[in-house]
């Protein structure tokens, strides 16, 4: 038997017997159902459907939970209205990363924080160690279930399957208790992927006849289940960060060239003062994209050097981009190296590489693929 966790979902991935699982964080997920490159050009020109059901979801209620968020998080989560989504931050005291969330403003007194799959104890442990005032936290992960649609006719999909107006539902909009297929689901106009798309929140027993539902509407469309390699790609290119990778313990917001997300003048938060530092003095480091001239791929955790030949930083994420077919890499390097066009050098198995620092995100929707 398997020691993995495994989604709602896991039992239809047999209806795709190219359908290859991985271990990501302790989950026995797909990283690919048919092939990566194939999945990534369908999100890109037609539409994917994604299986996120490790995410993990909090329920946060009280007369007190704005207060308690607005502490725990870098964004202004007063700015929320009801119906509206808000991508976010959780810092240590010292600035770095504890994960990257989205917060659901649910009702007054009420929210949905949606925390990545790995962080899901940490989180809560820590959210929990710091409530304050009137506030519960409730952790629904295990009976949630949440599949992606994205792509260009991810609207026309869903449209087929809801009687909801969804062209009237602006992006980080979502809309509760809505009919998808025949269930009740939250809808989001939310994304992993750079293109326009939905996120379907429902209980775990509805996700099967959704996910079905959903594959024979968009069949006509081009509508592909797809893994976590596409996944991978398609928000690499749109330069989304990955915990673990753009983000960690030791890496800042504000490192991560995330800052248009951290409000340092709405009031105290966890981390504000070394931000504010950061911001103050400068960062020491800067995320940026880079392209190899020289023949090879960057990957995770190869090192970045400046001529001299000392190490200045390290590449974050990198691959040969499905859409544009460059070999590109998002590195985090000390900022005198990051204006665009600077020569750096990545080492790959044990030689030097040129490359350059070129402008991000590198992909933007609506642009031509290669």
């Amino acid at each position: 038997m398997s020691s993995l966790q495994r989604t709602p979902l896991y039992p239809l991935y047999a209806d795709f017997p190219s359908a290859r699982c991985i271990n990501f964080g302790g989950w026995d997920l797909p990283v690919q159902f048919t092939g990566i490159v194939q999945e990534h050009y369908a999100v890109r020109k037609q539409a994917g459907l994604f299986d996120v059901s490790h995410m993990g979801e909090f329920i946060v209620t009280g007369t007190d939970a704005e207060s308690f968020i607005q502490r725990m998080t870098t964004n202004d989560v007063t700015k929320l209205q009801s119906g509206q989504a808000q991508y976010t931050l959780m810092c240590y005291e010292n600035g770095g990363t504890i994960d990257d969330l989205l917060v659901y403003k649910l009702a007054n007194e009420q929210y949905m924080l949606v925390v990545n799959a790995s962080n899901i104890d940490k989180d809560l442990e820590w959210l929990q160690q710091h409530l304050a005032g009137d506030v519960s936290i409730q952790n629904v992960s295990a009976e949630t279930a949440l599949i992606a649609l994205q792509g260009p006719a991810a609207m026309a999909i869903l449209s087929a399957v809801t009687p909801e107006n969804l062209h009237e539902l602006p992006s980080f909009h979502f809309i509760q208790q809505a009919q998808v297929c025949g269930s009740a689901a939250l809808l989001s106009r939310t994304g992993y992927t750079g293109e326009d798309g939905f996120e379907i929140y429902c209980s775990a027993e509805d996700a099967a006849a959704i996910w079905k539902g959903l594959l024979a509407v968009g069949a006509p469309h081009g509508l592909v289940p797809t893994g976590l390699g596409a996944r991978d790609t398609l928000r690499f290119e749109a330069k989304l960060p990955l915990y673990g990778q753009e983000l960690s313990s030791t890496i800042s917001p504000l490192e991560a060239s995330l800052g248009f997300f951290v409000k340092l003048d709405k009031g105290d938060f966890i981390g504000r003062d070394a931000l504010q530092k950061q911001k103050t003095d400068g960062v020491p480091r800067k995320l940026v994209g880079i392209e190899l001239i020289d023949r090879g791929i960057p990957r995770s955790h190869y090192t970045v050097h400046n001529e001299a030949g000392a190490t200045i930083g390290e590449v974050t994420s990198g691959t040969q981009s499905p859409s544009l077919k460059r070999n590109l890499g998002l590195a985090l390097i000390e900022t005198s190296y990051a204006a665009l066009d600077t020569e750096v050098w990545v080492e790959i198995r044990g030689k030097q590489l040129k490359a350059i620092v070129v402008k991000t995100p590198f992909y933007k929707r609506g642009a031509a693929l290669t």
